[in-house]
């Protein structure tokens, strides 16, 4: 069942042409599928030939982009990056960044925020342990979806039909040995993040690196953010996960609290 809350599509009606087109994006983005122009038509009750060409404007402009078939659309790379680019430098970024510093603090390991784009998850902000045995990575780093903690915890969320698709056209690479690349065996795996509530990479995307993730809460939303910690195997181990996730879960209340009020709160200890 999709839990986002979907934009009144009366608010296509915008004063001006460009306000109209941003409410139509609002729409699309707002769906966690592929749209088509007859489906657009349906549910805003708008002209066919108006949205036709409103269509055809945003994907000109590269925020859209029409599938192989020619009659659907999701967005496009122009608009993920101007996602991507709100969530790194929003104003609250450092309100996030003092929450996962805590973390870090807490935990003794490298911890990240991350978020699904496309078929990568994106490191939106990080902070290194000082360890000296580590595997750094920065914000703005890119791992596939397939085999990162954050990514299989973003995937559970959506309908089994809804991630084979995407999955279908992502390259599932093997990474390392324990790279899981079936799709019948990831979706397995989803079904056990979904009910477990945390996500495990073990090794699967870097040999010797262990990571764990939970989602960010997101009232009565999918949630596109998840808080992460990353560890060399000789530190962080499989059956050692359940010992870190009360401090992550702390950090992903936190970071939900800043997302939905904008107002700062780095305090991890908070229920």
């Amino acid at each position: 069942m999709d839990l986002s809350r979907e934009p009144d599509p009366t608010a296509l009606n915008g004063d001006t042409p460009t306000l109209r087109l941003f409410a139509l994006l609002e729409l699309i983005a707002s769906k966690d599928q592929l749209v088509s122009l007859q489906g657009l038509v349906e549910e805003t009750g708008m002209p066919k030939p108006t949205l036709h060409r409103m269509l055809q404007q945003l994907e000109s402009a590269g925020l859209l982009v029409r599938q192989s078939d020619g009659r659907h659309y999701g967005t496009g790379s122009r608009l993920r990056r101007l996602a991507e680019n709100l969530l790194l430098n929003a104003t609250h970024h450092g309100a996030r960044h003092a929450v996962l510093r805590n973390l870090v603090d807490e935990l003794g390991e490298s911890c990240n925020i991350t978020t699904l784009s496309g078929n990568e998850v994106v490191y939106l902000d990080r902070v290194e342990t000082p360890e000296p045995l580590r595997f750094y990575l920065r914000p703005g780093s890119r791992v596939p979806v397939h085999c990162s903690a954050s990514g299989k915890m973003i995937l559970s969320q959506m309908l089994p039909a809804q991630r084979r698709k995407l999955l279908a056209h992502a390259p599932l690479k093997q990474c390392t040995p324990k790279t899981v690349t079936d799709l019948d065996a990831l979706e397995e795996e989803f079904r056990r993040v979904r009910r477990d509530g945390f996500s495990l990479d073990d090794e699967e995307f870097l040999p010797g690196l262990v990571c764990v993730a939970v989602l960010v809460p997101r009232a009565g939303a999918r949630s596109n953010l998840c808080v992460a910690v990353q560890a060399p195997a000789v530190r962080l181990t499989a059956d050692k996960a359940l010992q870190v996730l009360p401090a992550l879960q702390r950090a992903a209340a936190a970071i939900s609290r800043i997302e939905a009020e904008g107002t700062p709160d780095g305090d991890t200890d908070s229920p």
